[in-house]
């Protein structure tokens, strides 16, 4: 095969994958990420009707990262043996049923437990999508394909914010509108569930949508790349807990969802006090922060890949975030603090496709372990965010306190990004792993 030809089948191959594999990832994880967050519209309601305070919210929004952080690597290990389509189309019809379980709470405790067990049945699907998309995407077009993948986050807020508003208008029968929108955002994860193991094809070897000298440049591909990239150990597991390199990835990525789902989760709440407005406006007015947070990532993944850097998209972008939650803390008028809270929010968002192309190439071939551990730890930062806004919230009634916490874990992620930059050869020889 001649260069060019090489070339050409390569672009191809490339193309197919976003245009078969990616859409069809992309519509999964709009229904994860709607399901974790249309708790912040259903808030609207339940506060008053069930008499929790916002203390009690916060430490609910959040403890959903508890379940996440402890079944998240033994899940990840289970879809190894398991495999992608039979393990992930049991954790969606698991989590759909557990979230339409949400109407029956009926105070703090019953609470917490339905969304630690909404975060235990969810833990596994983020890292496997991720280990999913290593198997399948070459590292040239990996941040672009995360990035794609990622913008579900921003656009299951633009498309589940009015939606939730409009659900919170809905009283029909013995139920309030946020026991419907429970139920009703949950079927299309039971519903995928069964979807899921029909139509997604578990490696490159199996997808009778790829030619076979698209399959075989992309095999050869794949096994290139991983053939120079760093093995952690025979026991994933302990080799990933004790390496040093992830550790500080996942620091890394400990400020991406602490600002993520702290601002988030608690953008209905701001919209909703500090506008005024009702249920439908309210989820209208939401849509503006994921549209302007989906714009944002896409660029930077496009520009990372264009450019072949990591690091210093990762640093800019958290610390871009961490200057919009400052300008939001101190601003005294609606506008200004939205306006905050996005650039807050398109800061880590953005991110993420640098982040996971820079991680995945780092912690080596086999990284199902490691990929998990990064995750789960990062991610408790999605327990500190939405808690600590709740904290200070039902301390002074203000969201300054939180969003300054959180800006400042934003910064700390980015200095550490560019610690990993410009210090990656002592940092290597130091970690060994």
């Amino acid at each position: 095969m001649t260069t060019a030809t090489e070339a050409d089948v390569g672009h191809r191959t490339i193309r197919k994958l976003f245009g078969r594999l990616l859409p069809f990832l992309f519509l999964l994880y709009i229904v994860s990420y709607l399901d974790r967050i249309n708790v912040g519209f259903a808030k609207l309601q339940m506060q008053d009707r069930l008499g929790l305070d916002e203390r009690v919210f916060g430490t609910g929004f959040g403890i959903f990262f508890a379940g996440y952080f402890f079944f998240q690597v033994p899940s990840n290990l289970l879809l190894e043996r398991v495999g992608v389509r039979r393990w992930i189309a049991g954790l969606m019809i698991i989590w759909g049923l557990v979230s339409c379980s949400m109407i029956f709470t009926r105070g703090a405790i019953s609470f917490y437990v339905l969304r630690f067990l909404l975060g235990a049945a969810e833990a596994g699907f983020f890292p496997g999508m991720i280990l999913y998309m290593k198997r399948w995407f070459p590292s040239s077009a990996r941040a672009r394909a995360v990035a794609w993948f990622m913008t579900a986050n921003p656009l299951a807020g633009v498309i589940g914010s009015p939606i939730s508003g409009v659900l919170l208008t809905l009283h029909s029968g013995p139920l309030a509108g946020w026991q419907w929108l429970f139920i009703l955002e949950a079927l299309p994860a039971i519903i995928l569930g069964f979807v899921v193991y029909s139509v997604l094809p578990e490696h490159p070897r199996t997808a009778t949508w790829l030619s076979e000298s698209e399959r075989l440049w992309l095999l050869e591909k794949l096994e290139q790349e991983s053939s120079h990239e760093t093995p952690l150990a025979t026991n994933e597991l302990i080799a990933a807990l004790g390496s040093l390199r992830i550790w500080i990835l996942a620091l890394v990525y400990f400020g991406l969802p602490t600002c993520m789902y702290g601002v988030t989760l608690w953008l209905p709440s701001a919209i909703h006090s500090l506008a005024g407005m009702g249920y439908v406006a309210t989820g209208t007015v939401a849509t503006v922060p994921f549209i302007f947070t989906t714009i944002a990532m896409v660029f930077a993944g496009m520009h990372s890949d264009h450019s072949q850097e990591r690091c210093r998209h990762t640093a800019l972008a958290a610390l871009a975030g961490a200057a919009g939650l400052v300008i939001a803390a101190y601003s005294h008028t609606p506008a200004w603090v939205i306006s905050g809270m996005t650039l807050g929010m398109a800061g880590a968002q953005s991110m993420a496709g640098p982040f996971w192309a820079m991680a995945t190439v780092q912690i080596g071939a086999r990284a199902a372990a490691g990929i998990a551990v990064i995750n789960s730890v990062g991610n408790l930062g999605g327990y500190l965010g939405p808690y600590i806004i709740g904290l200070f919230r039902s301390v002074n009634g203000q969201f300054r306190g939180g969003l300054l916490v959180i800006g400042v874990v934003m910064a700390i992620s980015g200095c550490l990004a560019l610690l990993v930059g410009s210090k990656s050869e002592k940092i290597q020889s130091a970690i060994g792993s």
